[in-house]
């Protein structure tokens, strides 16, 4: 019983350390085989990774959390909002997701995770303990809908009764056994199928599964080179990510959930003029994203997108500027110039 009790004062105590740092939930899992592993498995084998050969590499460490802290006995998930309004009258092109419009999310999860696990560890002394921030192969949704969060929607996203789907996702990994809370075991998305039908790519299914092939957020962030000639067409501004799958939730259109913002959002970054990445080096491309999520997609992929975006808009004045990456060393910059460049002539 003493042991129970003083489990449950720590438990208390991580939420508070946890609220103080700006997480808005924090839930408590028992660290066993992940409960979508297989279906995860299925997903990979049937191609819908698209070309994210890291996922095949690490899908078999994900099945459980011991392969990233051996011992590991609970996983402590914890939910933190990022705001950022929709662009509404405002810039149509050049469109960054909110996770991205803001201090690099990993970084600012890595820091204040960390801070809640040194509070542990002067707690219990000789605890081992992990912090994981997208940045292991941990299956976060799982274990957080496991932990009571939420469950995991149409749009593959975590939503969460209160807060939504407009979260990112960190978990502290201990070797200590903390009562788990109960699973979150309702599918409250009902008959609704909005995020199905809203997105422009058909990259959803009823049966909660997403082809990353068919994906504005994976053409964007995740590949590199060139890519088809229809995903130009079909990017309705976006520069970086998408967030379309999750504007058109339900689940989001509370309006208190704009004001819950822990990560820090910048309306400068909501938007990005396409001319102005194109004008911009490699150093000055840095220097404007380096400490932000956008920087994932690198100069190639910045170039490459803003150039898809200038041609899918069709003004004729772009023209100078886009042939003048026809001859890029890089083969996905050039291809993309080369599609604008037609596409602007045609336009004509």
């Amino acid at each position: 019983m003493g042991q129970e009790v003083a489990s449950s004062e720590l438990a208390r105590g991580i939420w508070e350390q946890a609220l103080a740092q700006g997480f808005q939930a924090i839930g408590y899992a028992p660290a066993t085989e992940a409960d979508g592993f297989h279906r995860l498995m299925e997903w990979i084998h049937s191609g819908s990774h698209a070309g994210m050969t890291f996922m095949e590499r690490g899908a078999l460490a994900r099945k459980h959390p011991d392969s990233i802290l051996p011992g590991v006995k609970t996983v402590v998930m914890a939910v933190m909002p990022y705001a950022g309004a929709r662009l509404n009258g405002g810039p149509t092109v050049g469109k960054v997701a909110r996770y991205a419009r803001g201090p690099d999310y990993h970084e600012v999860l890595w820091e204040r995770l960390g801070r809640v696990l040194k509070w542990i560890e002067n707690r219990v002394p000789g605890v081992r303990g992990r912090v994981v921030a997208d940045t292991a192969p941990l299956m976060e949704r799982d274990f957080a809908r496991r932990a009571g969060l939420g469950w995991i929607g149409r749009n593959t996203m975590l939503i969460n009764p209160r807060l939504g789907s407009f979260t990112v996702l960190g978990a502290i990994l201990l070797d200590l056994e903390i009562p788990p809370d109960p699973p979150f075991e309702a599918d409250r998305c009902g008959s609704c199928r909005a995020c199905i039908q809203a997105c422009p790519t058909q990259a959803l299914s009823d049966s909660h599964w997403l082809d990353a092939g068919k994906c504005i957020s994976y053409w964007t962030i995740e590949h590199r080179g060139a890519g088809p000639e229809w995903i130009p067409d079909k990017l309705e501004g976006w520069l970086f990510g998408c967030d379309i799958c999750q504007e058109v939730c339900p689940w989001n259109r509370k309006p208190s959930l704009a004001s819950h913002d822990s990560i820090g959002h910048s309306s400068e970054l909501a938007a990005i003029d396409p001319r102005a990445i194109l004008r911009a080096d490699d150093g000055a491309l840095r220097s404007m994203f380096r400490k932000t999520a956008i920087w994932r997609s690198r100069p190639e992929g910045l170039r490459r997108n803003a150039l898809w975006l200038l041609g899918s808009q069709g003004d004729i004045q772009d023209l100078p500027l886009v042939e003048s990456f026809v001859e890029h060393a890089e083969g996905g910059i050039r291809a993309a110039a080369i599609w604008a460049r037609d596409q602007l002539l045609k336009s004509q």
